[in-house]
């Protein structure tokens, strides 16, 4: 095969390939749907959500977004956190009793939630955090610990071993995002899991 063919083959496959790739990315996002603290399951959140966008606004940290068309018709317009492009802080250092975003909602889409730790891991649950050992520099000859210091219930959700390996625990992770956000490794090493399908798109 001859230079002109193996370009015209490598062409040919990334025409293929990319929309692919597209197609699979815009499912992943739909399959890994992290909605805000205090949301109800899916179906009575979409059949509550008035699409207000009050909770977007009230977010301190700007981790709401709206999402799009992408996500499947019935969720536009609702919703949802993208930890690795902004995480949900759970309101630390700003004032009030509650997270902000649970209070604003007129609906009880979101139900209200105390900043209170104990209040947090029994009534959030956004995801889990899963670790890929493969890529996380603490599990490859280096020391890391960035996903542990970002991580707001840290000695409970996440703990720490040798060379500062994280291990996440199921049983406190809340699914905040803040170590995804953290990770320095790319692609990431540390993703949030969400417990939410797309059985309501």
């Amino acid at each position: 095969m001859n230079r002109r063919d193996l370009l015209k083959n490598v062409l040919a496959l990334s025409a293929v390939s990319l929309p692919l790739a597209l197609l699979g990315t815009s499912h992943a996002a739909g399959d890994n749907l992290l909605r805000p603290p205090g949301a109800l399951d899916e179906r009575s959140f979409l059949s509550r959500c008035i699409r207000c966008a009050r909770c977007v606004d009230a977010c301190p940290n700007k981790a709401i977004v709206p999402l799009d068309a992408s996500f499947g018709h019935a969720r536009i317009s609702t919703p949802a956190i993208q930890a690795r492009r902004q995480a949900c802080m759970l309101c630390n250092r700003v004032e009030g009793d509650y997270l902000l975003c649970t209070t604003a909602c007129p609906t009880g889409a979101l139900q209200p939630v105390r900043k209170d730790p104990a209040e947090i891991m029994a009534r959030v649950s956004m995801g889990t955090a899963v670790i890929d050992q493969q890529l996380c520099y603490s599990y490859n000859n280096w020391s890391c610990g960035a996903c542990y210091r970002a991580c707001p219930l840290s000695g409970l959700a996440m703990t720490l071993g040798l060379w500062e390996r994280p291990t996440v625990d199921p049983a406190h992770c809340i699914g905040c995002g803040l170590c995804e956000r953290s990770c320095i490794r790319y692609p990431h090493a540390i993703r949030v899991q969400s417990h939410r399908g797309r059985a309501a798109s």
